[in-house]
């Protein structure tokens, strides 16, 4: 079954930009050259984003393929499909990064054992039952990439597709 869904590459260093094209291109089974333009919000940056079609769990793996590179920031999102929900993946350099289920509205979707320990954590004054919750939905990282998600509002984005 296939899904869609969108890459975002907030901030990359000049230097970053053509391995994150093929570590990209290494997940979707295709060449990839992004256009890239520089983001306002961090100079020195430089800013793509595109959308892709291929199997349920491509984002999970184009993520994976992003992950641990220091000086990126990107989300990666999927839409829902019939055999799987959908997703959204949120990384900085200062978070790491974030996963959470989506509905087909995009609503975050919070498993009941990780809310459960969220309040035991938060009864047992180990923690803010706010903050856990805030964090549960990724507030943190949407904090942090906010100016640099409203640099990018009205970048061209382009169609990948994955064979499948």
């Amino acid at each position: 079954m296939t899904t869609r869904g969108v890459l975002y590459v907030h901030s990359a260093p000049r230097a970053l930009c053509p391995h994150v094209e093929w570590a990209v291109a290494g997940v979707l089974g295709v060449r990839v050259q992004l256009d890239w333009i520089r983001q306002p919000a961090a100079p020195g940056t430089w800013r793509s984003e595109f959308s892709w079609k291929g199997r349920a769990g491509t984002a999970s793996q184009l993520a994976s393929a992003l992950r641990g590179w220091d000086l990126l920031r990107f989300e990666v999102t999927a839409e829902p499909c019939p055999t799987a929900e959908g997703e959204r993946y949120s990384s900085t350099p200062g978070l790491g990064i974030f996963h959470a289920v989506t509905g087909m509205h995009g609503d975050i979707l919070i498993p009941e054992d990780r809310l459960r320990a969220a309040l035991a954590r938060s009864v047992r004054g180990e923690s803010d039952l706010e903050a856990e919750i805030a964090s549960l939905l990724g507030k943190p990282w949407d904090d942090e990439l906010e100016s640099f998600r409203h640099a990018g509002e009205g970048a061209p984005v382009r169609w990948l597709h994955q064979v499948v």
